[in-house]
């Protein structure tokens, strides 16, 4: 539980989902793609940002489970340039002491995009500056579905007792169970939503809906947004007297 003396501290790990690059291209009249390829490029600004910030870890939303339903031409685009950006950013993420995890389901990725996500993480491994978690093909209930699956496995082979099994239990079978919870969830491009991002993980976290697109995501309102997390009286249900 959080006392008046926590107050002031930073959030550990920021998650963000990282909303309106169509928006932002379609606004200059240059197609959705334009966007992505605008996104992709302020990730890179965000991660340099987190030291300065206090900032351990930081999860982003990159592609969701429903993201299937866009048309063929944007999932084959976005496809392309999540290869890319591995391909382009594996290196200096590795010299910059960023360890990069990535959550969600692969079933569904062509063979060499997993491939390319499973160099990065071996790349990375080791460093311990920040923790990058990239959800790739990632929806929260499906993550719960899967992880529940194998809680249910471990429970019929005999290696988990039905009755262990309370709140502590499910996290160790999630994909982020290496990782603290979210102290706070970003979303721009003024949408007040979710959208099935972390739903086990953010039960306590806190939340800033914001009206900028995430291309126009600055260094400058991240740090802003990092600030006002310090002000918030965080009380996980209880009442500080």
């Amino acid at each position: 539980m959080t006392s008046e003396a926590d107050k002031g501290a930073g959030p550990r790990h920021v998650a963000i989902i990282m909303d309106g690059n169509g928006r932002w291209a379609q606004s200059r009249g240059r197609p959705r793609l334009f966007g992505h390829h605008a996104g992709a490029k302020r990730v890179r600004q965000i991660v340099e940002a987190c030291p300065d910030l206090g900032v351990k870890y930081l999860t982003i939303f990159a592609f969701s489970t429903e993201n299937w339903k866009r048309t063929q031409v944007e999932v084959a685009g976005l496809m392309g340039l999540f290869r890319r950006y591995i391909s382009k950013e594996a290196r200096a993420l590795k010299d910059e002491g960023v360890r990069v995890r990535f959550i969600g389901d692969r079933v569904r990725l062509d063979d060499k995009l997993v491939s390319l996500m499973d160099e990065l993480e071996l790349l990375t491994c080791e460093n311990e500056k920040v923790h990058l978690t990239i959800a790739l093909n990632y929806g929260g209930r499906d993550e719960v579905s899967r992880a529940t699956k194998r809680l249910a496995q471990d429970v019929a082979a005999g290696r988990l007792d039905p009755a262990d099994v309370d709140e502590e239990t499910l996290p160790r079978y999630l994909d982020t169970c290496v990782l603290p919870d979210p102290d706070l969830v970003i979303r721009t491009s003024g949408e007040a939503r979710i959208s099935n991002f972390l739903l086990w993980q953010s039960a306590y976290a806190e939340y800033e809906f914001i009206d900028t697109l995430w291309p126009d995501f600055s260094p400058e309102i991240f740090a802003g947004l990092v600030g006002n997390y310090g002000k918030r009286d965080r009380r996980f249900g209880g009442v500080v007297a």
